[in-house]
């Protein structure tokens, strides 16, 4: 009889009853993760988020990183966008002016290159892999042509590096968020657990596409915006179980077993 009593007492493993060790493994990765997202979110702010030169996301910056401005050149367009803060209005000017005139080596020497090596190649040399070399004058010399968006070779970069490190992160919190319990809607479980890789799989798409045409645009928001409410809700879920309905359910047990 006391064999059975402690039969139907036992909870089924799920995350509210695991063990203390595995509750902060778990804690403490989906933190660190949240705080990444945060950075993540803050970095898409400093850099697609001025594309327009104005604070804040908007379409306008989606279209000008993917398509691209194609009425100016990269180089006036990155200086009247994110690289707006880097330069003096007056030192913009003057570069923007000498893009103009077709940029002249010989008014580079003279006018530009004071100023890109006083206030750009600090971050734009040989040893940033991913940004242009400004030492080098044929570098500069390619932004100053019309503005046609991030180049299919960072974008197929970009890409990979995404496609692997977010699944991989999914992955994770998808397996945390499985041991929750949502018994009686199940199918809302299913559908949390594969709607990331699906809004993943939409993002990467709709940067491509919108490279190909700026009608696209709004599939990059829906995508980002996908991605970042299954994260919160997966989130969100399994901290409430771990930590409060675990002790919800403890004394519903405790009860319980009084009464058995």
């Amino acid at each position: 009889m006391t064999e059975l009593v402690r039969e139907k007492t036992t909870l089924p493993f799920n995350i509210s009853n695991i063990g203390t060790p595995f509750k902060l493994l778990f804690t403490g990765y989906l933190s660190a993760i949240a705080i990444g997202y945060l950075m993540a979110l803050i970095q898409i702010l400093f850099t697609h988020g001025m594309a327009d030169g104005k604070v804040g996301l908007s379409i306008e910056d989606i279209v000008y990183s993917y398509y691209g401005n194609r009425s100016g050149t990269v180089l006036e367009q990155k200086l009247n966008g994110s690289m707006k803060m880097n330069a003096s209005d007056a030192d913009r000017f003057k570069i923007i002016q000498w893009v103009r005139d077709d940029a002249p080596e010989a008014e580079f020497e003279k006018e530009i290159k004071p100023i890109i090596e006083r206030d750009c190649v600090m971050c734009h040399n040989e040893h940033a892999s991913s940004l242009p070399n400004f030492n080098d004058f044929s570098a500069i010399k390619k932004l100053t042509e019309q503005d046609h968006g991030i180049s299919y070779a960072s974008l197929t970069r970009i890409s990979h590096i995404h496609l692997f490190g977010i699944s991989f992160i999914f992955m994770f919190v998808g397996g945390i968020f499985s041991l929750t319990t949502i018994n009686h809607h199940r199918y809302i479980k299913y559908t949390a657990i594969i709607m990331p890789f699906l809004f993943l799989l939409l993002d990467i798409s709709s940067w491509w596409l919108t490279k190909l045409s700026p009608h696209f645009a709004w599939l990059v928001i829906i995508g980002g915006a996908g991605l970042g409410f299954s994260f919160a809700y997966m989130w969100s879920t399994s901290m409430y179980q771990m930590w409060f309905l675990s002790r919800k359910l403890g004394h519903s047990d405790r009860r319980n077993a009084m009464y058995r």
